[in-house]
């Protein structure tokens, strides 16, 4: 009988781990939607998972893209993580509803400027926007690189800038809220209609247009400078990365929760390990040079502080809850106008 009644404790032992271990499993896996790089998002993914033990995978898309998305599956959401691209984009996210506030146990490592005091978002790198010419190109039409922001309006820039567009891309909102946050917006405007008069070459991505510029399919891109030193150190040696003499503009790039999305425990886990010095490090390992948020991050030597910078006193608040208003005047009186 005694047999019989451990045999019995050992089976119901065995269940109770089997369904612990079914239940753990059920779980599933952790969605990430990223917008930075997709060398850094695998580098993050693969140290995660390795770290923590919860199961991850990500879909790289640019931040207006990322938005579109998650607007699109708030009814039935598919990932729990945005984990990169500037906040600004975050703010709007937040202001419809699709993002959860956490308020992460390593928040105080980062500085209040650059986190939402609610938790919906919290920085996680800095970027400046900046001018990226080919030397080569400057120098056959025999042109100093742009100084200032009027400079992309000479005659022998048109046909040969890039820069993204602000539908989809969080750099060319960024240009287009920081032009606004400058000039004002009707100065700014003027100026947009006439740079796209320039036959500007619009692309997807922010990032893309450093590689044209690297290869001598254009002149000059506007972009983030961190984007441009990648290049450059990939081998596109030919670029020159300037800024503009009026003043700049910048990203917090972020990582936030998605309102609604599975596994919310994990993603919670995800914002915890995203704050830390560590994970904050890990770009550099695979060749990207933002400025770091963590205070005792060690950001790539190569990356350029805001500080040595002409930024602007960049309003992300006004940048977040304008962007749909301002991208909708943009593509009707700039992208409408040629």
């Amino acid at each position: 009988m005694k047999k019989i009644a451990l045999s019995a404790l050992l089976l119901s032992l065995l269940m109770s781990f089997l369904l612990s271990a079914c239940g753990k499993e059920s779980k599933g896996t952790l969605t990430v939607y990223a917008g930075l790089y997709e060398d850094h998002a695998i580098k993050a993914m693969e140290t995660f998972q390795k770290q923590t033990g919860i199961k991850v995978n990500y879909v790289r898309m640019s931040n207006g893209e990322i938005l579109s998305r998650i607007r699109a599956e708030r009814n039935s959401p598919k990932a729990s993580i945005w984990f990169g691209g500037p906040a600004d984009t975050f703010i709007q996210a937040k202001s419809e509803g699709l993002l959860e506030p956490y308020v992460s146990k390593n928040v105080e490592a980062i500085p209040p400027e650059y986190r939402d005091p609610e938790g919906y978002w919290t920085g996680i790198y800095v970027g400046a926007i900046a001018f990226v010419s080919n030397k080569t190109w400057l120098q056959e039409v025999g042109l100093q690189a742009p100084q200032s922001w009027y400079d992309l309006l000479k005659p022998e820039y048109r046909g040969m800038i890039s820069m993204a567009d602000p539908r989809s891309s969080g750099t060319a909102y960024t240009m287009l809220a920081t032009l606004v946050q400058l000039f004002g917006e009707d100065e700014a405007f003027d100026f947009l209609r006439k740079l796209h008069q320039q036959n500007v070459i619009y692309t997807t991505s922010g990032s893309v247009p450093g590689r044209t510029v690297g290869m001598g399919e254009v002149g000059t891109a506007v972009m983030f400078s961190h984007d441009a030193l990648k290049f450059y150190k990939e081998g596109f040696q030919n670029l020159i990365i300037g800024f503009p003499t009026e003043g700049t503009g910048y990203e917090i790039g972020a990582v936030g929760i998605i309102k609604g999305g599975p596994h919310q425990e994990e993603a919670r886990r995800f914002v915890d390990w995203a704050l830390t010095k560590q994970a904050q490090e890990l770009g550099k390992q695979v060749g990207n040079y933002q400025q770091l948020t963590n205070r005792d991050a060690v950001a790539p030597e190569e990356a350029i502080p805001l500080e040595k910078l002409n930024v602007i006193p960049y309003d992300l608040d006004w940048a977040g809850q304008n962007r749909e208003r301002l991208i909708n005047k943009w593509t009707t009186e700039v992208l409408g106008a040629r």
